[in-house]
């Protein structure tokens, strides 16, 4: 008797819809079960070289909640890629032009850094209200605490 081994098609079968709603919860604490989902660990069946997780939907990113003094003091790079290119924002000023890319992030960074990663973060669906385009999959509701 080996270990078993999940295949790719049998991962593709058994994918589910989840819904998430952040409003008031911790950006952190929500991201790693978010993330603990999309990578397939809540399923007896995980293997860490496959993509065996669901799709996860957020709603009200916008309305998530950062701890301490985060919201004015944590900082968010990117760079142009030109020489003196790097853009510096606030968290209190990306929650409030762009909510759904902060959420996002900090799911990217709970992620492996390799194809499987990009992939997997395909998977996730956010947006800053409560309105979302997937009713027709039929999300069932994740229950995250905090």
């Amino acid at each position: 008797m080996g270990t078993y081994q999940m295949k790719r098609e049998e991962a593709l079968a058994q994918r589910q819809w989840y819904i998430v709603d952040a409003e008031g919860k911790v950006l952190g604490r929500l991201a790693t079960e978010v993330a603990r989902v999309l990578r397939g660990k809540h399923k007896p069946t995980f293997s860490p070289h496959i993509d065996g997780g669901d799709f996860v939907i957020i709603v009200n990113a916008g309305r998530v909640s950062l701890t301490g003094k985060k919201l004015e003091q944590k900082i968010y790079y990117r760079h142009s890629g030109y020489p003196g290119g790097l853009r510096a924002s606030t968290a209190k000023h990306i929650l409030g032009t762009k909510p759904n890319s902060i959420v996002q992030l900090a799911v990217k960074g709970m992620l492996p850094k390799n194809r499987l990663g990009r992939e997997l973060l395909r998977k996730l669906k956010v947006y800053p209200g409560p309105e979302h385009p997937h009713q027709a999959q039929k999300p069932q509701p994740l229950v995250i605490g905090g």
